[in-house]
């Protein structure tokens, strides 16, 4: 018998839904090699514990409140000591998957996946790896291929300004308003609103209401997104 005894991986989790939360955190307290340190339901809280419980990697959702997954990967990933992130969520969209890589984030699981791809997940990330859900690698190129493109997207898409109200615009449109009833809330015409909508779809690459609603939760305008 041996006095050493392996560490093990200390974890953050963060997502706004408590049971959800609740479940992972017992989900990895079965394991033997990680375990749960700090839990938050927001991306601001989620910062804070990060700051103080000094994990090995943070799992985060990436629809909070306060500030979204993608935005606190990116934070985390900047730091003096960075910390890596898992983003466990339920999109499958390319978008998602390429701004969390180009974000920083090192896994991607979706929450349908099964318990043993979060486990893999987090031992593949703790060991310096790079780890995508199966039912969303299949559908992208490797990781080392997808992160230079998406991290130009994102940079691209960040640095856009919009004006005021053009951001005003695209918001409404991400809440599903039609041109008619935003025109009817700002008081302009149908057809500034259209010119309004076009210009900032251009600064963006935003080519259909979809990709409208998905840079929407990415910025955190839409909390009640999953």
């Amino acid at each position: 018998m041996t006095d050493f005894e392996p560490s093990r991986i200390r974890v953050v989790l963060a997502d706004d839904h408590p049971m959800f939360l609740s479940g992972v955190a017992s989900l990895i307290g079965e394991t033997d090699d990680i375990e749960v340190v700090a839990t938050a339901t927001s991306g601001a809280r989620a910062l804070q514990v990060v700051a103080e419980a000094k994990p090995d990697l943070a799992i985060l959702d990436i629809a909070m409140p306060e500030m979204n997954g993608i935005t606190l990967a990116s934070k985390l990933s900047g730091e003096r000591n960075p910390v890596p992130t898992i983003m466990l969520s339920v999109h499958e969209d390319r978008l998602y998957v390429q701004q969390a890589l180009a974000a920083g984030a090192r896994g991607y699981v979706l929450k349908r996946a099964t318990s043993d791809n979060l486990l893999l997940a987090i031992r593949s990330v703790h060991a310096g790896g790079i780890y995508l859900d199966p039912m969303v690698a299949s559908q992208h190129l490797a990781a080392e291929r997808i992160v230079p493109a998406a991290r130009d997207n994102l940079r691209r898409i960040l640095m856009a300004s919009l004006s005021v109200r053009e951001e005003e615009i695209i918001r409404f449109v991400a809440l599903g308003y039609t041109n008619k009833e935003i025109a009817a809330k700002l008081a302009i015409t149908s057809k500034s609103i259209e010119t309004y909508k076009a210009r900032a779809a251009e600064k963006l690459d935003l080519r259909s209401r979809a990709k409208i609603v998905q840079y929407a939760v990415l910025r955190g305008w839409l909390h009640s997104v999953a």
